[in-house]
């Protein structure tokens, strides 16, 4: 009766055994399926080892069984759970990152901006206080082309004017005394649609250009003066012009 009994147990306790191996493994294939472990994780392990261990102690090879298959299915839900737990302070601390330099990214271009808004406003001041704001363009004898060196500081104060978006341009031809007037008269008009033309390519709308032909009636030097004079009259001034501030009075060529 004795050797029957020791041989039933050493059949049960087989029998346990091999119920904790298909545990173990269906752990094992379960985190293949669901997290990409090729084998068990170290909590379903110890659980296993654990559950078997306090089920023998508790109720024999039975209670072995069941401890064995409970503990590995609580020590891998353990290891699925801090996998989650560590991926989502990972998501956090990414997010953190991303949030400091988008909040350092802001500042950094508030701060572009504030400057930008700055130097508008010193240069609008600047402007406003300035009586004359501009340049004038020579012309060789009875030309209305423009001189290649001229063309870069005319397209400078386009831009200028172009970016202040109160202001107009006044744009007057002059011609020398020599020659009709009726002719003179045109070529000024000539030389000042040139001058307008750079403007405008510079991003001056042409509806804040005033265009304004003087022909020889703004020279000074007489018909028989020198070359010297005569360079000085042909010309086209260009002038950037502001509404006047209130309590001023802005004076215009």
């Amino acid at each position: 009766m004795t050797a029957w009994n020791s041989g039933l147990r050493l059949r049960l306790l087989g029998l346990s055994v091999c119920s904790c191996l298909a545990s173990w493994s269906s752990y094992a294939n379960d985190g293949e399926v669901t997290g990409g472990d090729t084998t068990a994780s170290r909590e379903a392990n110890i659980g296993v080892v654990t559950g078997l261990a306090v089920g023998a102690a508790a109720a024999g090879p039975v209670g072995a069984v069941v401890g064995a298959a409970a503990g590995g299915w609580l020590g891998d839900r353990y290891h699925h759970q801090r996998d989650a737990k560590s991926a989502l302070s990972a998501d956090l601390a990414h997010s953190e990152a991303e949030r400091t330099r988008l909040s350092a990214e802001l500042a950094q271009r508030d701060g572009s901006l504030l400057e930008a808004r700055t130097q508008s406003a010193r240069l609008d001041t600047t402007v406003q206080q300035t009586d004359q704001l501009g340049l004038d363009v020579s012309f060789r004898t009875d030309d209305d082309g423009i001189a290649a060196q001229q063309v870069t500081p005319l397209l400078k104060l386009g831009a200028l004017a172009a970016s202040l978006p109160e202001a107009s341009v006044r744009v007057a031809g002059y011609t020398d005394p020599r020659g009709s007037d009726a002719y003179n008269q045109e070529l000024s008009l000539r030389r000042a649609q040139s001058v307008a033309a750079v403007l405008t390519a510079a991003g001056v709308p042409c509806e804040r250009i005033l265009i304004e032909a003087h022909g020889k009636g703004g020279a000074t030097a007489a018909e028989d003066g020198d070359a010297d004079g005569y360079a000085l009259q042909r010309r086209v001034t260009v002038r950037v012009e502001l509404p006047a501030a209130e309590g001023q009075v802005a004076r215009r060529e």
